[in-house]
């Protein structure tokens, strides 16, 4: 069986969240996205874990669905934690997702948290003053199968491996539980490539999920697992690659497009490639503050050894990336349907004409993932006119143009280039993706 899971997103009761991300609207957008597991979020704010507990019906060990819903869309009980401390000199501020099988081991681990000073209330992804270590500790004691996995772990503030408040090692952190974490998550400003390059997840998993503030950003970024059948043990096994559960592939966000990819200073607009950070240094020639240190750059200095990967197209015409040695999984990199739409239409993505456009790709053609991957242009060119047609086809086939994020800033698309644009892989001074 073959399942999409985005397992990092938030309720409505966090902070710069949707007030729309409810369980039956994520939900709704899920089944349109085609994702078939979807993260709960947020399970340690009181409020929404009351409504977890009224919505959610155990269908299978670990996994529930939501009641009096025709949805296909399958949940599990996810959080994220934000852990700000001091640890050897430094002060910490870190992101740590947590997946638990059961609510009741959910209740009693936000007691747990509650026991150590933690304010519940506060947001849906509260801020604790306890150590990665401590955490993880909790969790596992709950229940000895929970996951822990480090979120978006090059993201400079909040990131395991962040430049401003991370770690350079995951036994720095974790010590004697190090062996215990199975998995590190990408985040929109990395991809698998540029994580293999850190020795010390030669043999740990690479995810990626959306990190969903609203209903239309699901599944921007998803891991696809390989099980027998939709349980937490499948998915537990799949994130430790045991038996015959597996992980097949992650769709990634094109990392460029990531707010915090390169190097630069958003109030003064200063963005360095990894190339002019080393030539020019930290300092902004504007004002002279410090720059953010992008995402690459960070890469750059911590890793181990270089990656070699290559592009294979396959009957669809979808590029696909993968580890030249074989040794890792594969990934494939996406542009959101609305986002191409946007752009096929010259418009905002919120217009009127993209979400009509939208809904009816959707209604009469399937999913966001099966349109982005599977349809065939003629098909699209039918429904919707060649304009968008087109751009699916570009997007699948990687040609297309990206201004890259900094401090804070996302990243542009283009699918079509003008004189401004930087093409990805091409010749222009950017360092290539690839």
């Amino acid at each position: 069986m073959r399942i999409v899971a985005d397992l990092e997103l938030h309720s409505k009761y966090a902070r710069a969240v949707s007030s729309s991300m409810t369980l039956p609207t994520i939900a709704s957008w899920a089944d349109k996205k085609g994702i078939d597991l979807v993260g709960t979020g947020d399970f340690t704010h009181p409020m929404w874990f009351k409504e977890l507990e009224a919505n959610l019906k155990e269908t299978e060990n670990g996994i529930y669905k939501l009641k009096k819903s025709k949805s296909k869309t399958r949940f599990l009980l996810t959080s994220e934690i934000s852990c700000i401390y001091s640890h050897k000199g430094k002060g910490r501020r870190v992101h740590l997702l947590v997946y638990l099988p059961k609510l009741s081991d959910v209740k009693k681990f936000n007691s747990e948290l509650t026991k150590h000073g933690a304010n519940l209330f506060s947001d849906g992804r509260p801020i604790v003053g306890l150590s990665l270590y401590q955490v993880a500790s909790i969790a596992f004691s709950v229940n000895s199968g929970a996951l822990v996995i480090p979120a978006h772990v090059w993201t400079p503030w909040y990131g395991f491996y962040g430049q401003m408040s991370g770690y350079e090692s995951l036994y720095d952190a974790f010590e004697d539980l190090t062996d215990n974490i199975p998995a590190v998550e990408t985040g929109l400003s990395s991809d698998p490539a540029m994580n293999w390059k850190i020795e010390e997840n030669l043999n740990r998993r690479i995810v990626s999920f959306g990190d969903a503030h609203s209903p239309q950003k699901l599944g921007r970024e998803s891991t696809v697992f390989q099980v027998d059948e939709l349980t937490y043990d499948a998915v537990h096994d799949a994130l430790w690659d045991k038996g015959s559960s597996k992980i097949l592939y992650t769709i990634e966000f094109y990392p460029e497009e990531g707010k915090y990819h390169y190097t630069g200073h958003r109030k003064c607009k200063v963005v360095y490639s990894p190339k002019e950070t080393k030539s020019k240094g930290l300092s902004c020639p504007v004002c002279g503050k410090n720059l953010t240190i992008g995402v690459v750059s960070r890469v750059e200095k911590l890793a181990s050894f270089e990656i070699e990967t290559e592009a294979e197209t396959d009957k669809n015409g979808v590029r696909w990336i993968k580890d030249r040695k074989g040794k890792r999984k594969p990934y494939v990199m996406m542009v959101p349907l609305m986002e191409i739409i946007a752009e096929s239409f010259g418009v905002g993505v919120a217009t009127k004409a993209v979400q009509s456009t939208y809904e009816k790709m959707i209604s009469e053609l399937g999913n966001e993932f099966k349109i982005l991957f599977e349809t065939g242009f003629q098909d699209i060119n039918k429904n919707v006119g060649s304009k968008i047609a087109e751009a699916v086809k570009k997007v699948r086939a990687g040609d297309i143009f990206i201004a890259p994020g900094y401090d804070g800033v996302f990243g542009e698309v283009k699918i079509w280039k003008d004189e401004r644009d930087v093409e990805i892989g091409g010749p222009s001074g950017q360092d290539t993706l690839f």
